[in-house]
């Protein structure tokens, strides 16, 4: 199956950039939200793509120029997904939402349409009999700073049909994405297995008052040469985005310490709209956070 046009269904950090990436290369791509202040953050959010494709990719003005013209914005999740080969949905990440999105898109997307979560910890299982197709859905999880960080991975589940699957792995690799194929499901996929309980640690270090974020940031980068460390990494991700895995994880047995990780995270950062790149500042500020200078990691 070729796909061709394409809807994300969410305009937030992550989804607007899928979108800019799959507009980027070629396919036609309409953004999805809720109301007309959600796309015109999105829009705003495009603006910046724009800035970091021509600084980072040295895409010129007319390529620029098409990327735009291949992105369309819709209110209306008919009108959305009208044609779609492929919705990939990135939305927040709670097992609520993303249930009650899929009953909604089931009943108006095209039979042809694959269905796709981003989602960073659920796994399709947990919701592929909501989406009224569970043989065309599958998960396709970016990273951030998608054009850089350039991978796709590939989860089906155990109803997802073998062409969907291979579908999928062929999309990540038209958007020019390398396909991180998983065999079977795994909740937070092979990224988040990994970084999960290394933000969770540095959060603890944090919560606690072990050390402050600059000193855990600077432990990390000297001693393994990274260019960043974990609450630059939160940064990126998005501080609404951390905060709803930890708070799913912390009602985990064995995880009920996250509970005040959570609380922290949400009072001290969220609530002063300190919500990481997306808003201009998070542990730091952007877009010339300190890590990024050279005295950093300096005596």
């Amino acid at each position: 199956m070729t796909i061709g046009k394409v809807t994300v269904a969410g305009g937030g950090t992550l989804g607007s950039q899928i979108a800019y990436q799959t507009a980027y290369s070629g396919l036609e791509v309409t953004v999805y939200d809720v109301n007309a202040a959600a796309i015109a953050a999105a829009k705003r959010r495009m603006a910046t793509w724009d800035q970091a494709y021509a600084q980072e990719m040295n895409a010129t003005p007319a390529v620029l120029a098409a990327t735009n013209e291949h992105l369309h914005f819709a209110t209306d999740l008919a009108t959305a997904v009208a044609d779609a080969d492929l919705v990939i949905e990135a939305i927040p990440e709670m097992l609520t939402i993303k249930s009650a999105f899929y009953g909604e898109l089931a009943k108006v997307a095209p039979a042809k349409t694959i269905f796709a979560t981003n989602s960073s910890t659920l796994v399709p299982s947990q919701f592929a009999a909501m989406t009224g197709r569970p043989e065309k859905f599958l998960a396709l999880h970016f990273a951030n700073h998608i054009w850089a960080n350039n991978m796709t991975e590939v989860m089906g589940h155990a109803g997802t049909a073998p062409a969907i699957y291979e579908a999928g792995v062929a999309f990540a690799r038209r958007i020019g994405m390398v396909p991180i194929q998983l065999k079977k499901e795994q909740p937070a996929y092979v990224l988040n297995t990994l970084l999960i309980p290394f933000v969770d640690a540095a959060l603890v270090l944090w919560a606690k008052g072990v050390a402050d974020t600059e000193t855990i940031d600077r432990a990390w980068m000297i001693a393994t040469g990274a260019p960043m460390g974990p609450f630059g990494i939160l940064d990126e991700i998005g501080l609404r985005t951390a905060y709803n895995i930890i708070l799913a994880a912390s009602g985990q047995p064995g995880k009920e310490f996250l509970v005040d990780v959570a609380h922290t995270v949400k009072t001290d950062m969220i609530e002063q709209n300190h919500l990481g790149q997306e808003s201009g500042a998070g542990f730091y500020r952007y877009p010339n956070p300190a890590y990024a200078q050279p005295a950093f990691l300096k005596a």
